[in-house]
């Protein structure tokens, strides 16, 4: 039941900075009036970039940098290409000759930050995006990195600081708040966590991620009858959903435990007693052969004694006539 710390990242190029933003506006300007070399295909590459043709850009941002290989600019730019493509361990070395070239180039770190947040390395896309923000203190985008970076290493307080910020300059920004009560139940304020969550769903009810994730807070608190009506809501946008519906039977259950009544159960040891046969009488013990001989010893004790009282006188009576 556990759900993951799993940190969604947007695309730099297609998300955060803008794909055409990686070289400030008066540097692209005074390339076209320079026309230096690199400078149209780098155009071109910032082109199909936004057109979302990534393989086709990073195959002009590389002509333009094997033109002129000294221009942060191209190396941010096809840094960005790759990073679409997920093609991470360029996309970083990328970033980081850009920063080589450029010290001090805050979409550089921002975009190497990413790289790392998507590698896991959270305490180098942690450095990263502290170095941005020395840059410019107020960089909504490395202030929000931050924040990721500070939810991978569990740094719950820091992480809230920063989202909080981030949603106080863009209040419409709805990652942030789901990214906040992430941290939030991480700190176990999870009434803090069920807001931001329930705000989220105030903006879009058919969020099923903001309802399994609601769910999931309130069975962490014990809310069982809270719990199973968020999960029930997302199995019906998406029934096929087997974690929710995993979630949704513990629950389930969790609740018929807590409100079962308690039944005292008395348990013996002792066999049922058994029927015992009732004990014969004397007459149903007494077998006819047992009545036949009986008789038979009557009739001879009778015979004997006749036998002896024959002939013998009779006693004559005293009686006076």
């Amino acid at each position: 039941m556990m759900i993951t710390n799993r940190i969604t990242i947007s695309l730099i190029a297609a998300c955060l900075l803008g794909p055409a933003s990686f070289a400030p506006a008066k540097e692209k300007a005074a390339a076209k009036e320079k026309a230096g070399p690199g400078t149209s295909e780098y155009a071109k590459g910032v082109q199909l970039l936004d057109s979302q043709q990534y393989d086709q850009a990073v195959a002009e941002f590389t002509k333009a940098i094997l033109a002129n290989d000294k221009q942060p600019a191209f190396y941010e730019a096809r840094g960005s290409a790759y990073f679409a493509l997920q093609q991470y361990p360029e996309a970083g070395d990328d970033f980081s000759k850009a920063i080589d070239l450029s010290p001090k180039d805050l979409r550089a770190y921002v975009g190497r930050s990413q790289v790392f947040l998507q590698q896991k390395n959270y305490q180098q896309a942690l450095a990263d995006t502290e170095k941005a923000v020395e840059i410019k203190p107020d960089e909504v985008v490395a202030i929000k990195l931050r924040g990721f970076a500070e939810l991978g290493l569990s740094q719950w307080d820091k992480a809230i600081a920063d989202f909080t910020a981030v949603i106080q300059k863009k209040p419409d920004d709805l990652q942030t708040y789901d990214r906040r009560a992430l941290a939030y139940r991480g700190l176990k304020n999870f009434d803090a966590a069920i807001a931001d969550y329930t705000f989220l769903l105030e903006k879009n009810p058919s969020d099923t991620e903001a309802l399994t994730k609601r769910g999931y807070t309130y069975s962490l608190m014990g809310q069982y009858e809270k719990a199973i009506p968020d999960f029930q809501a997302a199995l019906k946008l998406n029934p096929q959903d087997s974690d929710t519906f995993s979630r949704l039977q513990w629950t389930q259950s969790q609740l018929a435990a807590k409100n079962a009544t308690p039944v005292t159960t008395t348990t013996t040891t002792e066999a049922a007693p058994t029927a015992t046969p009732e004990k014969p009488s004397l007459l149903t013990q007494i077998k006819p052969l047992y009545v036949v001989i009986a008789i038979v010893v009557l009739i001879v004790i009778a015979v004997i004694v006749r036998l002896l009282t024959r002939g013998k006188a009779e006693e004559t009576s005293h009686i006076i006539r």
